[in-house]
This record gives C-alpha cells, sequence and structure tokens, in this order.
C-alpha cells in the first residue's frame, strides 16, 4: 500500500473516531470548545507555516481583499460545521451525525448543479432523489427533520462548495479560516474565563490538555490528507471519505449505544443504497470508452 493511501486511511480514520475525542470532554459547553479548537488550530497552523519557512509565501497569496473575503465565509461557514457537530455527538446524536456527512457528497453534487451549473448524467439523478427519500422515511419515523444531519451536510457542502472558488491550497485555507474567526473566539474565551464559567485552567489538568490537543487532532489530519490528495487520485479520495461516517455510526452505535432500530436501519439502508449507486456510476462512467475526437474536416 503505497504512502498516499496511508495518509488518507489515517486522515479519515482520524476524523472518523473525533466522537471519542469531544465525549472527554462533555461537560465544557459546545461554543467553549468551538472558540478552543480555532484558537489552537490557528495557533498550531502558523507555528507550522513559520517553522517550515512557508509565511512568505502564505502572506503573498493571503493578504487580499477578495482571498479575505472568500476565506471569511469559508470560516464562519466551518465554524457553524463544528459547533454542530461537537454539539451533536456530546447530546448523543453521534449516527444522527454521521448520516449528515453519508448526505454530504450527493448534496455536494446538488449544489454542483445549482451554483455552478454543472450538468448530472441521467443515471447520478437516481442516488440524488434516493437519498431524498431517505431523508424523508427518517424525518416520517424520528417525527421531525433529521436537522443535525442536514445542518452538517448543508454547511459542510457549502463550505466545500466556497472552497471549490477558493485559491489556496488546504493548510493555507485552514489557516486564513481559522485566522479571520480567531478574534471573535479569543474575545468569547476571554469573557468567559474572566465570567469564571470557562473550563480552561479550571476543570483539571486533563481538560486542559484535552483542550490544547484539540488543535493538534485538527491540523494532523488536515496534513495527512493534504498529503493523501498529492499522491493518489480523486477516486480513491471519493472512496476514502465514507470511511470517517462509517467508523461514526459503529461508534455511535456499539461504544456509545445510541437507538438504532429498524426504522433508522431502513433510512440509512436508502442513504447507503444511493451512496453505492453514486459510487459504481462514477466508476462505470469513468471507464467507458471515449469517443474519438473528430479530425477536422471529418464528419
Amino acid at each position: 500500500m503505497n504512502k498516499g493511501i496511508l495518509s488518507g486511511v489515517a486522515a479519515y480514520a482520524m476524523w472518523g473516531f473525533f466522537p471519542i475525542y469531544w465525549k472527554l470532554l462533555q461537560q465544557v459547553p459546545a461554543l467553549q470548545l468551538l472558540g478552543h479548537r480555532i484558537g489552537w488550530s490557528f495557533g498550531l497552523l502558523m507555528i507550522y507555516i513559520v517553522l517550515s519557512r512557508q509565511w512568505h509565501d502564505f502572506r503573498s497569496l493571503a493578504f487580499h481583499g477578495k482571498t479575505i473575503g472568500i476565506y471569511a465565509v469559508a470560516g464562519v461557514l466551518l465554524s457553524i460545521n463544528w459547533l454542530i457537530y461537537v454539539w451533536g455527538v456530546n447530546a448523543d446524536f453521534i449516527v444522527e451525525t454521521s448520516l449528515g456527512y453519508f448526505i454530504n457528497p450527493l448534496l455536494s453534487v446538488l449544489f454542483g448543479v445549482i451554483f455552478l451549473r454543472e450538468r448530472l448524467r441521467p443515471t447520478q439523478w437516481i442516488p440524488v432523489a434516493l437519498a431524498a427519500i431517505g431523508v424523508a422515511y427518517l424525518t416520517y419515523t424520528y417525527g421531525r427533520l433529521p436537522w443535525i444531519a442536514l445542518s452538517l451536510a448543508f454547511s459542510f457542502g457549502l463550505y466545500g462548495l466556497v472552497k471549490k472558488l477558493s485559491p489556496l491550497g488546504s493548510v493555507y485555507g485552514l489557516t486564513l479560516e481559522t485566522g479571520i474567526v480567531f478574534p471573535v473566539a479569543l474575545i468569547y474565551l476571554a469573557v468567559v474565563q474572566l465570567n469564571d464559567t470557562g473550563a480552561f485552567l479550571r476543570a483539571g489538568l486533563t481538560v486542559d490538555l484535552l483542550l490544547i490537543g484539540a488543535g493538534i487532532v485538527t491540523t494532523i489530519p488536515l496534513l495527512m490528507f493534504a498529503s493523501a490528495a498529492k499522491q493518489i487520485p480523486l477516486n480513491m479520495i471519493g472512496v476514502l471519505q465514507y470511511l470517517a461516517p462509517t467508523i461514526q455510526f459503529l461508534i455511535g452505535v456499539f461504544v456509545y449505544k445510541e437507538v438504532f432500530d429498524h426504522t433508522r436501519l431502513i433510512g440509512f439502508s436508502i442513504v447507503w443504497l444511493a451512496l453505492v449507486i453514486f459510487w459504481v456510476e462514477n466508476i462505470m462512467a469513468h471507464r467507458a470508452p471515449v469517443a474519438p475526437v473528430p479530425e477536422p474536416g471529418e464528419g
């Protein structure tokens, strides 16, 4: 197995085991977890950029009005996604958070059609329609919209759309995104510390180390993913991306014993079937022989 695949598997596996990490910080409010994740991630990324002597390149590429505007939007969307995810995990909705990331690839395809005027092959509409049916079924059986899953899927899907239009690579991009929202996070954390409601330095050494570690567990898989993306084909990345929600789902059901009855199984199975059809259709389409381009004067 080549280094790129190993890096990709490691990155998505780390993302998959995220629920266990956040569960260790269940006593800390989600907003504080978000603030620390933004703050320590930004700090660690800046250290990485400076120590790897990339500061000059980063500054020359990032400090432009249009670029900052794009990444401000990305930073807000990513913050919303992180907040909902951490809250969902610690409120015992790990299974539903995993559903959001199962839905996300299909939603991203739909965003491409709506916002980028991309065209879907007729067979690509089948998995999109199936995913919608699966969500509708789960809505009916839950007695409510699976809003955590949909919020995660929409926020991350829109984040991906913004990133598709953005000029920076993944490391520089996340550094700029977290840097833009960092002042807000810092002010919020300062306020809760002054109000004696902040968990940092008050809830014990273990909690302090885990809060600082939020930056590490955010940046390490990102760097691994960036390495993998350069070494393996995009279709392989597409396969690996389902590893994270699969691990999250298994952790929710078998580690934290969240409810997963036969009605939820039916709804999830419809979404999983949609993903299988989507994946197989993409493989078949890319393997189809391309018609020869006519020479000038032909046809």
